[in-house]
C-alpha cells in the first residue's frame, strides 16, 4: 500500500516522544505534571446553567458559521478589547483554534506564488499544527528562529527577498508559545507592512491574549484598525480554552477580511465540523463576561511572581510577559527533563520537541517548557523542586 510522503519528515509528536523518554523510569517523587497547556483553574460558574437551559438544541444541526448571537458576542468583544469594528460577516466560529489554524491555510494558500512553490513562514519553536498545514498544502514550511537573539520573535523581515516573494502565509503566536513574549505594536505594524509589500497573509494566533502580566497584549486586528491596513492581510484566532478555562468546550473563532472569512466559511461548509449549538450558547455567554477572565488572569499573575521568586538569580531566566509557560534555560532539555522526572517526579517538556532542526541547530534544545496551569500550591512545589534539582 502506498502512503503519502509529504508527512514523512515529521518527527514524533511531542507528548508520545516525552512518554518514551520518561515512562520507562520511575518518578523520583509524587508526580507533578507541568507539560501540557491544559488549564486547571475553575470553569466559569455559568457554564452548567447555560448548557442546561439549551440542552434541547442538541437535537438540531448547528449553524455552520456560528449562531447570529455568538457572532454578535464575539464582534462586541473584539470592539471592547481591540477598539476595532469587525462585523459578524468577518468572523467565523471554530471548533477550537487548532481547526481554524489548519483550515485557514487550506482555504487561503494559493497553489503557486509567482509561479513557484509557495512558502509558509512560522516561528521556530512553534505550535505544531502550523507545520502540518504547510505540508498538507504542499507548500514549503520555512522555520524562522525565534531565539534570544531575535527577542524570541521571528525576524521575518530579515529573510532573503526571493523567499519573501514566495510567502503566501505567515504564522505568528503572541503571547508566544512557548517563550511567553508579546509582540509589540511596532512589531505588528512592521509585519503588516511586510505582508503588504510581499503580498502575503498573517495568521495571528492570539489564544493566550487574555493571560498577561502588566498590560493587555496588542492584537493584529487592533493594529489593522489603527493603521488602516487592508483587513484581508490578517486572520486572527482566539479561543475560550485559556481565557475561560474551557479547553474541552472546543470553542474559538477566527476574524479577518470579508473575502478571507468567506473562503474559510466555504471550506467549513464542505469539510468542517461546527460547534454544537448548546456549546455555542455557552461560548456566547463567555465572550460577554469579563469577571471570570479577570479572576483567572490574577491567578496566573500570582504564579508569575512565584516563578520569579523561585528562579531569582538563575542565569538566563526570563519572566513571561503573557501566557502560562516558563521557557527555562538548561544545558540540554532532554537530559534536564529526564533528571527532573527521575529525581523529583516533576514532568516537564524538552524545548527541542517544540522546534525543528534547521542547519543542524534546534532553537529549543537548551530549554524546558514548564506549564503553570496547576493550582497555586502544586505549581509552587513543582517549581521549587525544579530549582533544587536543576539549578542547585
Amino acid at each position: 500500500m502506498a502512503f503519502p510522503e509529504r508527512f514523512s519528515s515529521l518527527p514524533e509528536y511531542a507528548f508520545p516522544r516525552l512518554r518514551k523518554l520518561l515512562d520507562k523510569h520511575a518518578p523520583g517523587g509524587s508526580p507533578i505534571s507541568m507539560t501540557i497547556g491544559e488549564p486547571r483553574h475553575a470553569m466559569p460558574g455559568f457554564l452548567a446553567e447555560t448548557l442546561a437551559a439549551h440542552i434541547d438544541e442538541f437535537s438540531v444541526y448547528p449553524p455552520n458559521d456560528g449562531s447570529p448571537e455568538l457572532l454578535a458576542a464575539i464582534s462586541a468583544w473584539i470592539g471592547r478589547r481591540y477598539r476595532a469594528e469587525v462585523g459578524p460577516e468577518r468572523i467565523m466560529a471554530l471548533n477550537g483554534t487548532r481547526e481554524g489554524l489548519f483550515n485557514a491555510a487550506l482555504a487561503l494558500c494559493p497553489e503557486t506564488k509567482r509561479g513557484k512553490r509557495p512558502v509558509v513562514l512560522m516561528p521556530n519553536p512553534f505550535y505544531q499544527v502550523y507545520a502540518m498545514a504547510a505540508l498538507a498544502l504542499g507548500a514549503e514550511p520555512v522555520y524562522v528562529p525565534a531565539t534570544e537573539a531575535t527577542g524570541f520573535l521571528p525576524d521575518y523581515a530579515g529573510l532573503p527577498r526571493e523567499t519573501l516573494d514566495r510567502v503566501a502565509l505567515a504564522y505568528l503566536c503572541s503571547p508566544a508559545n512557548p517563550q511567553g513574549v508579546v509582540a509589540s505594536r511596532s512589531y505588528l505594524t512592521d509585519l503588516l507592512a511586510l505582508a503588504e509589500k510581499h503580498d502575503f497573509t498573517l495568521l495571528s494566533d492570539e489564544c493566550y491574549s487574555e493571560l498577561w502580566r502588566d498590560a493587555p497584549p496588542v492584537g493584529a486586528l487592533e493594529v489593522v484598525a489603527e493603521t488602516g491596513a487592508d483587513p484581508e492581510r490578517v486572520v486572527a484566532f482566539n479561543s475560550l480554552s485559556k481565557r475561560s478555562n474551557m479547553p474541552g468546550l472546543r470553542s474559538g473563532f477566527c476574524a479577518g477580511g470579508v473575502q478571507s472569512i468567506a473562503r474559510i466559511r466555504q471550506l467549513r461548509a464542505y469539510a468542517g465540523a461546527p460547534l454544537p449549538l448548546p456549546l455555542q450558547r455557552v461560548a456566547e455567554k463567555a465572550w460577554s463576561d469579563e469577571a471570570h477572565v479577570e479572576a483567572n488572569r490574577l491567578q496566573y499573575v500570582e504564579k508569575y511572581h512565584i516563578a520569579d521568586r523561585v528562579f531569582a538569580g538563575v542565569n538566563g531566566y526570563r519572566t513571561p510577559e503573557g501566557g502560562f509557560f516558563l521557557w527555562l534555560p538548561v544545558a540540554d532539555g532532554e537530559a534536564a527533563a529526564l533528571k527532573a522526572w527521575v529525581e523529583t517526579g516533576v514532568r516537564v517538556l524538552p524545548g527541542a520537541y517544540l522546534a525543528r532542526d534547521v542547519a543542524g541547530q534546534n532553537p529549543g534544545k537548551e530549554y524546558l517548557r514548564v506549564a503553570l496551569v496547576a493550582p497555586r500550591d502544586e505549581t509552587e512545589r513543582g517549581l521549587q523542586l525544579l530549582r533544587q534539582c536543576l539549578y542547585a
